[in-house]
């Protein structure tokens, strides 16, 4: 069975999107814990990015002997440090006037495990550039999202009204999304043949 080891609804939606038949069990990791360890060994956001991922399938997998799981996890940089999802409406507003007018990079990490061991992964980077908006285009975005924003880790929903806070946006939309869909897809397609052939593909 193939599983995904997240409670993202962007990323259940898209592999919906895609006709995959899968299941949902979420990954039991501290996420910060595995993030701290990984820079103070000197990974940077990309390594990061793709460390979450791998812990999040390899835990699910640990549990579920024979599965095939889907990890995946993002971060953002700005220059060389890592933002969070803001958690708060207040913090949103925080994160959002960082990146006015600037330019970040999102990392969005993928792997599958099974059986408690990675067997692939892979990381992609978009680059986003805020334009320099005002406090009230600014709170007026964050009227329309509402608390969708505070579980994203940007701050915003580029497929949502926070669109109109960018200038500028260069990369695969899939990885901004948080899931880049399709070499994952090249990557079942090895990994898990059947659910594209017969009644598993319908």
């Amino acid at each position: 069975m193939l599983i995904l080891a997240s409670r993202s609804l962007t990323r259940k939606t898209l592999l919906e999107g895609a006709g995959l038949p899968f299941a949902v069990d979420v990954a039991a990791i501290d996420e910060r814990a595995v993030e701290s360890a990984a820079v103070d060994a000197g990974a940077d956001a990309r390594q990061v990015a793709v460390l979450l991922a791998e812990a999040k399938a390899t835990e699910v997998s640990a549990r579920r002997p024979g599965d095939l799981v889907i990890g995946a996890d993002q971060t953002l940089a700005l220059g060389p440090e890592l933002l969070h999802k803001p958690g708060s409406p207040e913090a949103a507003i925080v994160q959002l006037d960082r990146l006015a007018g600037k330019t970040h990079r999102l990392h969005a990490g993928i792997a599958l495990a099974t059986n408690g061991r990675p067997v692939w992964s892979l990381v992609d980077t978009a680059e986003l550039t805020m334009r320099a908006f005002t406090a009230d285009e600014r709170d007026a975005v964050l009227e329309l999202e509402g608390d969708s924003v505070l579980n994203s880790v940007g701050g915003y929903r580029l497929e949502g009204p926070s669109i109109r806070l960018f200038e500028a946006v260069r990369g695969d939309y899939f990885t901004i999304l948080g899931l880049p869909l399709l070499p994952l897809l090249e990557a079942l397609r090895e990994q898990m043949p059947e659910l594209f052939v017969g009644s598993a593909a319908r």
